[in-house]
């Protein structure tokens, strides 16, 4: 007995110092930030002063900023420019200048895609539609080398790279859509992803490689996937966790615990997650009060949403990086996206930071142990 209480002891003593060596990241997906500036839009801190973003984001602690990137955003459909997507190699390059002279962390997003790229669609890009299969490979690491040269010569050279985003399901589809479970098209899924990694490495040879997937919910299906990836170049396990689609905490916790044990050389990063503060003027909801079976859907909820994943996540050594999708979200000024999705962390009638924001920074304050 007191051989295990000893063990245990040093465990958690190799535990903290690790939670203390690893640096921690937060920051968010602002990827439409500069639309809202160039809008006009008014951002404000909590007694409704206005403040400029990037700066109020370093005082809340941020230390790091993910941006989305698309192939061909002038081919997505008007839905999805009305959602957002126009990120193209121009815009992401000059707001990756900017991130960096700001001493921000940068994170590069990947779609692969013209459009949006999540678990529901993959869809092949454009100039890739009429390819040969066995091509693809050479493709993606041409696309991915050039565009990296692009953005390191022009200053805007990313410390955090995704191959890919939200790829549990495979990417590039027909072609490279997989089912985590099954066997289907894996081959090419892995050649792609050791392409992109490969020019990743190539070019920013001290950015950190992110697979990025959306089953944090589903261990059984994050762990068959992982599995196989094991001969595969990358450094962090990236996962998207929402709490109305991925279930409580708890579940989280779990999945993040087994990742440990399972996939114990690589850090854990939360690159996607959010909260709903509201369903006003929200054309995808079908209630006042749906998604709230466990925290309400309003500002209140939302930071109690948020406190308790940052609690949770201190927990968890192998956890080094907390990033909010969409915080930049303001409909208090000219329109910049069609609709409302209120789970950003600013009051779309007020422009007023909420409540979360505050609970969000907790992440990267010292843990009380």
């Amino acid at each position: 007995m007191k051989k295990k209480v000893l063990f245990s002891g040093i465990l958690l003593a190799f535990q903290v110092l690790l939670g203390h060596a690893q640096q921690r990241l937060l920051g968010g997906d602002i990827s439409l930030l500069p639309s809202y500036e160039a809008a006009g839009t008014v951002y404000r801190n909590a007694v409704g002063e206005p403040v400029a973003p990037l700066d109020f984001f370093k005082e809340q602690g941020w230390n790091a900023v993910r941006v989305r990137l698309f192939v061909e955003p002038s081919k997505a459909s008007a839905e999805h420019k009305g959602e957002g997507v126009c990120q193209d190699l121009d815009y992401v390059t000059k707001f990756g200048q900017r991130i960096k002279d700001m001493g921000y962390q940068f994170m590069l997003d990947f779609h692969y895609s013209d459009t949006w790229a999540d678990p529901g669609k993959q869809f092949m890009p454009d100039r890739w539609l009429d390819a040969e299969t066995a091509s693809l490979p050479d493709s993606v690491y041409r696309y991915t080398k050039n565009t990296l040269r692009s953005m390191v010569g022009a200053g805007a050279c990313p410390d955090l790279i995704q191959v890919g985003n939200e790829i549990t399901n495979g990417m590039m589809w027909p072609a490279a859509k997989v089912d985590p479970l099954g066997s289907d098209n894996w081959d090419l899924l892995v050649r792609l992803l050791e392409s992109g990694a490969k020019a990743c490495r190539e070019v920013c040879p001290k950015a950190k490689i992110i697979i990025h997937t959306e089953k944090a919910g589903e261990w059984n299906k994050t762990k068959a996937y992982y599995n196989r990836l094991q001969q595969l170049d990358y450094d962090i396990i990236g996962l998207s966790y929402y709490p109305m689609w991925h279930k409580a905490v708890g579940v989280l916790a779990a999945t993040l615990d087994s990742l440990a044990v399972h996939f114990p050389n690589k850090e854990v990063m939360i690159v996607e997650t959010a909260a709903y503060y509201s369903h006003e003027n929200d054309r995808w909801a079908k209630s006042a009060d749906e998604y709230s079976e466990f925290y309400p859907v309003n500002a209140e909820g939302q930071r109690i949403f948020t406190r308790e994943l940052v609690a949770e996540l201190h927990r968890h050594v192998n956890v080094t990086g907390l990033f909010w999708w969409f915080p930049e979200e303001n409909a208090s000024g000219n329109a910049v996206t069609e609709g409302w999705l209120n789970r950003g962390l600013f009051d779309n009638h007020t422009g007023k930071v909420l409540p979360a924001m505050k609970e969000l920074s907790r992440f990267v304050q010292p843990i009380d142990r």
